[in-house]
């Protein structure tokens, strides 16, 4: 049974994290992504999109791993803190597993997952012309225009390739990440007289740089929560209720998801959110689709054929990056991890979560876990290696 004696001191320490990943909003002030909800008789009737089933158990299925031996997907889901594990392929539902007291209707906190809705979401703020990313970010925050992000531009912003030194070692408990993830309270022992008390303070306070201007990709979770900011001040609407309205509603969202919000109400969307896995489910299924699901173009098709597709300088600045042996001939674009060439799109987060999609094979895997490490390596080698040979095999 998980402890559940969790408090904002170790909730995401093991073996608390197995249960709290599932009720952070009863631990932080969240705000509500909200579904769509029946205004009127017409429309009581219905219903969220619902996926179609063509379950198989998919559990024995045997693939190579290092060393010449061999792995089940059964004993893979065993060994790697499972708490939900969805299959798709060509929109059916193949494969549905929840496990840890996780159900269907649970959220579960998505970490660094968190991340892909918000360079989605930039999209649709340049498809109704609120948003354009090659303007600085200053342009739209400009109490930042003496900050360490004087130069950088939204795109910059969107693809981790902006000046701002920022450190984000997870291992490390006094690190850049954990004293910006004090300011909503995930870390309660940083926070000081003289900390920052909202996320555009803290942006404010970064005044280093750590290299030139689109200099090479460097992963930054602050990045990402300039981004929400940007985004909600381009819009001149609240970000969660913009995401609401713009992408979770036609998505046909079946649960409400929340985002860890700080004391002035700025999401935290470099790591915050929770949701359920079938609507993690939905989200890949747009990503598959290049911003289309369910008969709907929600995102302008180009974005995400932009996201999915790079650049060559985008792997330029990828290959030039400490992350480069992840994905060798990839890069990352708009807050989503990608390698055109073998047709994968992933987005990742720490301790386990995961969506991927193989467009190739029609494919999408969402993997929700409460790892005990946040970069535990070998359990995120036995993930993609599973996930692809699941790819290969179907």
């Amino acid at each position: 049974m998980p402890n559940e004696s969790y408090t904002t001191a170790n909730w995401n320490q093991p073996p608390h994290n197995r249960h709290s990943f599932q009720h952070v909003a009863d631990l932080f002030a969240t705000q509500t992504v909200a579904k769509k909800e029946a205004k009127n008789e017409a429309e009581k009737g219905a219903k969220p999109h619902s996926f179609n089933y063509a379950l198989d158990d998919l559990t024995g299925l045997v693939y190579p791993i290092s060393g010449g031996g061999t792995n089940t997907l059964g004993q893979f889901l065993d060994d790697t803190y499972t708490d939900a594990f969805l299959v798709l392929q060509d929109g059916a539902i193949v494969m549905e597993e929840y496990r840890n007291s996780m159900t269907a209707q649970t959220p579960h906190l998505l970490n660094s997952v968190s991340k892909s809705f918000v360079g989605m979401l930039a999209g649709i703020a340049v498809g109704d012309n609120a948003l354009q990313t090659q303007r600085r970010v200053s342009d739209y925050l400009p109490e930042l225009a003496d900050s360490a992000f004087r130069g950088t531009t939204v795109q910059a912003a969107l693809d981790m390739t902006a000046a701002v030194a920022y450190s984000e070692d997870y291992d490390r408990r006094g690190d850049d990440f954990w004293h910006e993830a004090a300011v909503v309270g995930w870390r309660p022992d940083l926070q000081t007289e003289t900390s920052a008390k909202s996320l555009i303070e803290y942006f404010r306070q970064r005044d280093a740089t750590e290299q030139q201007e689109g200099e090479h990709f460097h992963y930054r979770t602050v990045l990402t929560n300039l981004c929400a900011a940007v985004i909600e001040r381009a819009t001149a609407t609240p970000f969660c209720d913009y995401f609401s309205q713009r992408l979770w509603q036609p998505l046909g969202a079946e649960q409400n998801a929340s985002v860890v919000v700080d004391p002035a109400g700025q999401p935290y969307m470099g790591a915050g959110m929770s949701a359920c896995a079938r609507d993690l489910a939905r989200f890949g299924e747009l990503l598959r689709g290049d911003g289309a699901f369910n008969g709907e173009q929600i995102i302008d098709p180009s974005w995400v054929r932009d996201t999915r597709t790079g650049t060559d300088e985008l792997r330029r600045l990828f290959a030039a990056s400490d992350y480069a042996g992840l994905l060798p001939t990839g890069h990352y674009h708009n807050q989503v991890w990608a390698d055109d060439g073998a047709g994968e799109i992933m987005c990742i987060g720490i301790h386990g979560q995961s969506i991927y999609v193989n467009r190739s094979k029609q494919l999408v895997c969402v993997k929700l876990s409460t790892h005990p490490q946040p970069t535990d390596l070998p359990l995120y080698g036995m993930t993609y290696r599973a996930l692809r040979a699941l790819a290969a095999q179907l």
